[in-house]
């Protein structure tokens, strides 16, 4: 009888034991990591090897197999149901791994689109610049006069220079620092939103920034302050454009989900778009908020302009070591 039981319980863990080892892969790397660290298709497939778990150990039990097999599956089942239905991890742990591990791996997973983004962007201010140094009635068509803030062609080189190192204005450049964070924040949640539509309007908009910048260097560049001009942009600007870049990738990546969902249906696939997305989203509004306080920063205490494209560079140069210098492979995505 007993050499019965062992034959059937070889042939039990025969026919189950492979997803018994995924699962307690897939669980290992959840309890060293998080869920997020799961590819999709192990996201998908871990209820299901759960429910096979249980099957298998009501199965075990019931048939009084090895007891060391039953003492196993009771062990995954306990870690699995833990990490699934546990409770949530603490609010410090989550926002220590929120920017250790997700906003970089997202930000990571979009590279594509935030070249294209990027590039976007590039041609778009290119054409501004061009059109408005061909034409600089083209300028007051570009650029709403809220965010010009007397930066037009009509404006003196002397004008333009001093809404740069704010003598005796400093209550006018707060208002327009004021009125472009808002501005910037706009375009980059519309950017994310719209990408629902197909990533058309994302397109559009990440354009539209594009030329109005390309037209305001135009403006300065015209009267012999543009290095100034992108000096001061500099010290802001890098985190701020880089962060609207962001929030195009993550709407061009949810619009080319719901365009081409692969294998997923549509709605699957907009929902995983969705997630990455938004966790990008969510570390765009920081830097938006970082840029806001270099700006101010940069507008207050440093006038060098050697200074801020300086501060500039080094900014640049920290997010993208942030988000791409190579980590410890956390998994694939």
């Amino acid at each position: 009888m007993s050499g019965d039981l062992r034959v059937n319980a070889s042939r039990f863990r025969a026919a189950h034991e492979a997803d018994w080892e995924r699962l307690e892969a897939l669980i290992t790397r959840v309890e060293k990591k998080s869920v997020r660290a799961l590819a999709d298709d192990d996201l998908f497939a871990l209820p299901l090897l759960y429910r096979s778990a249980l099957s298998s150990l009501a199965s075990a039990r019931a048939t009084s197999l090895d007891r060391a097999l039953v003492g196993y599956l009771e062990q995954l089942c306990t870690r699995t149901y833990f990490q699934l239905y546990g409770p949530p991890s603490s609010a410090g742990t989550q926002v220590r791994h929120f920017f250790t591990h997700d906003w970089p791996a997202a930000v990571r997973g979009v590279w594509r689109e935030t070249l294209g983004s990027l590039l976007l962007t590039i041609a778009a201010a290119l054409a501004g610049f061009l059109l408005v140094q061909s034409d600089p009635s083209w300028f007051y068509g570009i650029v709403p006069q809220g965010m010009a803030g007397g930066r037009d062609p009509s404006a003196t080189a002397e004008a333009l220079r001093e809404t740069l190192h704010g003598s005796g204005r400093e209550s006018a450049l707060a208002t327009f620092a004021t009125f472009l964070f808002t501005h910037n924040a706009q375009i980059a949640i519309f950017s994310f939103a719209l990408g629902l539509a197909f990533g058309a309007p994302t397109a559009l908009l990440i354009a539209y920034n594009g030329v109005s910048l390309g037209a305001m260097m135009a403006v300065f560049a015209d009267k012999g302050v543009g290095l100034e001009f992108a000096a001061w942009l500099a010290i802001h600007g890098t985190t701020e454009l880089f962060a609207i870049v962001l929030a195009g990738a993550a709407g061009f990546r949810l619009g080319l989900a719901l365009a081409f969902p692969s294998r997923l249906a549509r709605s699957d696939a907009a929902i995983l778009a969705g997630r990455s997305g938004a966790t990008v989203m969510v570390g765009t509004v920081i830097m938006l908020a970082v840029a806001g306080l270099l700006e101010g920063i940069g507008r207050q205490t440093v006038d060098s302009d050697l200074a801020r494209a300086g501060i500039g560079a080094a900014m640049l140069a920290g997010w993208l070591l942030y988000f791409y210098l190579p980590r410890r492979r956390d998994g694939p995505r």
